[in-house]
């Protein structure tokens, strides 16, 4: 029996960062799904994502309020975080923002390692 495909949603307002970690996740043997707003997803709803990697930096709602809303709507989904802004990357208690947060440009190597940890757990 084969294990099941686990779903991971990106949430990013650069198209073109959400066509690259597609492409980088779906080659990992990932099914992705993309969401250019918060907003988006948040419709589309998150019964069927097993990982959520969001942008920080984003119009109407930002990643950390993401992040929020669906800790509430599903409690225990991990969250990985990303940003441009390298002010917020380099704080000091990054570490409680999410089980990792990732500075653009972002290395595609420790994103999959990444995701591969939050399935371990």
């Amino acid at each position: 029996m084969s294990t099941p495909t686990r779903t991971i949603a990106i949430v990013d307002d650069d198209i073109q960062l959400l066509e690259s970690l597609e492409n980088l996740l779906e080659s990992a043997g990932y099914a992705v799904r993309t969401f250019s707003s918060p907003r988006a997803l948040l419709r589309a709803g998150l019964s069927h994502v097993d990982c959520l990697i969001t942008d920080i930096g984003m119009p109407e709602m930002d990643g950390l309020q993401l992040r929020d809303a669906v800790g509430k709507a599903r409690p225990g989904l991990p969250v990985l975080l990303m940003t441009g802004r390298h002010e917020i990357a380099d704080q000091p208690g990054r570490a409680a923002l999410a089980p990792a947060l990732f500075r653009k440009p972002i290395d595609g190597r420790l994103l999959l390692a990444a995701v591969e940890r939050t399935f371990a757990d």
